[in-house]
């Protein structure tokens, strides 16, 4: 993992040296939490900082034989990293091969490879860094060129830790909440009337119809957007869409209210009408709404009431995409209220479906305002980003693609952004060598740092205009030097 680590070609080298390296990061989806940014979190030791949380490598761990106790259970945090150390070799061909040794030496300066033998001192070289108080949670985000940190909240949060950051100012990086409603649409959950309980509370507003729900959503819309909020974002495990009116979707409402169930049908038609009025809310605000589509949750039931969500027992599912993803942005656009949206799936069999989705619904004079993703969870490896990178250019303009996100709950992800931007000059590089584009150093170099950086600070509203205005701005003559 040299310096033409992923580069292919000489292209690709100069593409990446001159152009991609020094960019900084937009994480516009992450899953951090506010209160360990605040707070500074200093973390007593790698295994803390690197394995809790991260279901990335329990999978693998477990994959590798190794017993749960280290995993998630009560061994000390030096037998986990024991029991990781042991699994690293393993991972050759899993992308968590290299992202644990560019964490290493991007970091800590640690080129070893990790192992059984070399863990016992690399521990030691890494715990005495992280325990120095010069690797707080806010040091690993400002020595990342990080600009902005979008983290996930939902819409009963106080945001108070947001709220922290912004009286308290003198942090340099943004760090803005995302919508993420995901309770209020899954009527057919336990908790559901509890969660909308807890969103009245939140709204100070009695929620006793569909109309003061959705009044109270709007409020909580409002509330994000003045603590600095400008994205949403749907976990749609099973995309649904089905004509109805707002009569419809009250009276289902109002029967999941009571505790009661309601058909698939009737949940398809719940789900329609509320994304339909969220996506408005999103469009009058200048927003940003993502869809996560095609995840299959919690397969694992016997592990899931022992450990609960997020920990390693996820997949990809299979449902049926187009017409159901076709009929809400449709919906939305036939009534002028489709915000900027970005749609990912967990699927990659999706990807040409989405690939060619973004290009029905795109205009306004927006430069790709209906985004193809990057490659997400299972996908973000070099085959599965290559593949929806060039799903994305054959059908669509890479050039305007918003490019990486981290989607992470660890602050020494942001290695995956240099592992992304490799790729992608790779990528075009390899183009260039071929033929197939021409060797233009202002064009192809305004394009990587568009990718990189400048189309996403062009597409959120997050402030960043002034620095950057996305491909366009940066191919101009000598603005990408």
């Amino acid at each position: 993992m040299d310096g033409q680590f992923l580069l292919t070609n000489k292209t690709a080298v100069t593409l990446y040296e001159e152009y991609a390296k020094d960019m900084p990061i937009i994480d516009y989806h992450c899953h951090l939490s506010p209160k360990e940014i605040y707070e500074n979190k200093q973390f007593a030791n790698i295994t803390e900082a690197w394995l809790y949380g991260d279901h990335y490598k329990w999978r693998l761990m477990r994959a590798n034989g190794i017993e749960e106790a280290y995993i998630t259970g009560n061994a000390d945090d030096y037998e986990k990293f024991l029991a990781w150390a042991k699994t690293v070799p393993m991972t050759i061909g899993n992308p968590l091969y290299n992202w644990t040794h560019l964490e290493l030496q991007r970091f800590f300066g640690v080129k070893e490879i990790l192992n059984e033998e070399s863990a016992p001192a690399i521990w030691e070289k890494v715990n005495e860094q992280l325990t120095s108080g010069q690797m707080g949670a806010r040091d690993l985000i400002q020595n990342s060129n990080v600009k902005v940190v979008c983290t996930t909240d939902d819409p009963a949060d106080s945001l108070g830790y947001h709220q922290k950051l912004l009286q308290e100012g003198d942090f340099e990086v943004k760090v803005v909440p995302g919508f993420r409603p995901d309770k209020g649409l899954e009527i057919n959950r336990s908790g559901f009337a509890g969660w909308v309980g807890k969103l009245a509370e939140a709204a100070q507003i009695t929620i006793d119809s569909y109309d003061s729900f959705l009044g109270a959503l709007e409020s909580r819309i409002d509330f994000f957007h003045e603590t600095g909020g400008r994205v949403s974002d749907h976990a749609l495990d099973q995309v649904m869409f089905a004509e109805t009116t707002k009569e419809e979707a009250a009276g289902i409402f109002a029967k999941a209210l009571k505790g009661e169930r309601v058909s698939l049908e009737e949940e398809a038609k719940y789900k329609t009408f509320t994304l339909t009025f969220l996506g408005e809310q999103y469009a009058k605000r200048g927003w940003v709404m993502q869809y996560h589509m095609h995840a299959h949750r919690n397969n694992n039931k016997y592990m899931f009431e022992r450990l609960g969500p997020d920990t390693g027992y996820d997949s990809m599912n299979d449902e049926p995409l187009a017409k159901p993803l076709v009929g809400l942005l449709d919906a939305l656009n036939h009534a002028g209220n489709l915000p900027k949206t970005v749609l990912y799936s967990l699927n990659p069999k999706d990807n040409y479906t989405i690939a060619s989705v973004t290009g029905s619904f795109q205009g306004g004079g927006v430069p790709g305002k209906i985004q193809f993703g990057t490659a997400w969870w299972f996908n973000d490896q070099k085959d599965g980003m290559l593949d929806q990178m060039k799903a994305l250019a054959n059908l669509g303009l890479f050039s305007q693609f918003i490019g990486m996100l981290t989607d992470s709950r660890s602050f020494l992800s942001y290695t995956r952004h240099e592992y992304f931007r490799r790729l992608v000059c790779d990528l075009i590089g390899s183009w260039v060598e071929q033929g197939e584009v021409p060797n233009d150093m202002d064009l192809l170099g305004g394009i990587v740092k568009g990718i990189c950086y400048e189309n996403a600070a062009a597409y959120f509203d997050f402030g960043l205009q002034e620095e950057g205005g996305g491909v366009l701005a940066a191919a101009k003559p000598n603005s990408a030097q």
